[in-house]
């Protein structure tokens, strides 16, 4: 096993696609078959149920996918640490990211990067999904930060974080005396959707059609901030990541109930182009997000 490998194997257990992990890995969708079923053959065990579409990982797969990720993750920050380490940090960080997680993350990790080095400067600008990827592919910026990140080709993607999805809805409503609002709840409840173009909107309704729950769509958008001012106004309810309703929810002017789906949650990564030299700044800017993540 090497790393290219490893990272094959987690972008198969990622994607629950040979073909998609093959594609994002340069490779046909045979050797990617092929090498895990080596790996197995090595660790005697299986990591893959192939018998479900999409597959699935095995208990067994799932404790090696959490090994090579955690292997692969830390490779990167030595790494990055040697690199860094020998050169000095200056430039700009160009910055690519969706509405939510620019506004109420990436903004507050960028001053004390700063900071600890004075010659750096991060410029952020947020953007709707699709033009976050086109913003990295046509090298307009240097990384990407967005939820639901594409298996591209011409795109590495490092996760950062999971975000538990919480029911959002105005503090009078009566789910917010909730200890928890159940699937079969939100039947014919009049709800904020985002537009179903959007990856988020994509798995949402997934995830309830898979609980026999009928939406009833008011209002469509393409970002969370809109979002929240509809239900602000009682326009109806929404399914959202917890943490960009945090200071609603301290102030009051929303509630946030747990769903019970425990499994639905918004991934969000840190995208980048293939075989581009990043700068160190660029190397050191990601890991300073990585750290971040790891401490909330």
């Amino acid at each position: 096993m090497n790393l290219e490998t490893l990272q094959l194997y987690c972008d198969v257990v990622r994607l629950r696609s040979f073909s998609r992990a093959a594609s994002a890995n340069e490779v046909t969708q045979s050797a990617a078959s092929q090498a895990v079923q080596q790996m197995e053959a090595d660790l005697d065990v299986r990591l893959l149920d192939r018998t479900k579409r999409p597959l699935t990982v095995t208990p067994e797969g799932r404790v090696f996918y959490d090994a090579c990720r955690d292997l692969l993750h830390r490779y990167e920050r030595v790494r990055a640490r040697i690199v860094s380490s020998r050169t000095r940090l200056d430039g700009t960080v160009r910055v690519a990211a969706i509405y939510s997680v620019g506004l109420h993350d990436v903004s507050r990790h960028m001053q004390p990067f700063m900071s600890a080095h004075p010659q750096a400067k991060v410029q952020l600008e947020c953007l709707h999904p699709h033009k976050v990827v086109e913003a990295v592919t046509s090298d307009e910026a240097d990384i990407g930060i967005m939820s639901y990140p594409p298996a591209l080709r011409s795109l590495a993607v490092i996760p950062w974080r999971s975000e538990k999805m919480v029911l959002v809805c105005h503090p009078s409503h009566r789910f917010a005396r909730r200890r928890v609002v159940m699937p079969a709840d939100l039947n014919g409840e009049k709800f904020v959707a985002f537009d179903p173009d959007l990856g988020i909107r994509k798995a949402i309704d997934r995830s309830l059609k898979q609980q026999s729950v009928r939406m009833n769509v008011v209002m469509e958008f393409d970002n969370i901030e809109t979002i929240k001012q509809a239900i602000a106004i009682d326009a109806g309810v929404s399914i959202l990541p917890r943490p960009t309703v945090l200071k609603e929810t301290e102030i009051g002017s929303l509630a946030a109930v747990p769903l019970g789906i425990p499994d639905l949650v918004r991934p969000v990564g840190i995208i980048y182009r293939k075989r581009k030299h990043q700068s160190p700044t660029v190397v050191r800017f990601i890991e300073s997000l990585r750290r971040a993540a790891e401490r909330d």
